[in-house]
């Protein structure tokens, strides 16, 4: 059984950091990619990175390119992301997501079947 654990949102003023954590349990497949997403009110659920658990590949969706990094810690089969230089157009609800490839990861929201239940990220100005 998949398990998706998020942790480390938070509220920042702008111009600050936070850093996510996603801890990932029950994958039975050796290759998967597991990425965040965000969600603000009134908006569209938007993929923000990507890693692939296999061939250590990342995706960026462009906004985020240079402020936020995602890797992984495999001593704890934990998902970092690192966000840095956060505005209020960050603020959101983050999701960790997984989905099951042989080789690349996308950002796109139906191609992944696991979810967390998210960690919400405010940043004032």
């Amino acid at each position: 059984q998949v398990q998706l654990a998020e942790s480390g949102g938070g509220s920042v003023q702008a111009g600050g950091s936070l850093r996510l954590s996603c801890a990932a349990s029950g994958h039975t497949y050796s290759g998967y990619c597991v990425a965040w997403f965000r969600q603000a009110p009134g908006k569209e659920r938007e993929g923000v990175a990507a890693i692939h658990i296999g061939n250590n590949g990342t995706y960026y969706t462009d906004s985020v390119k240079g402020r936020f990094t995602i890797s992984r810690d495999n001593a704890k089969n934990t998902i970092l992301l690192q966000m840095d230089n956060l505005t209020p157009e960050d603020s959101s609800m983050y999701y960790c997501a997984s989905a099951y490839s042989t080789r690349y990861c996308t950002l796109v929201q139906r191609s992944f079947h696991y979810w967390g239940q998210g960690t919400q990220v405010t940043v004032s100005s």
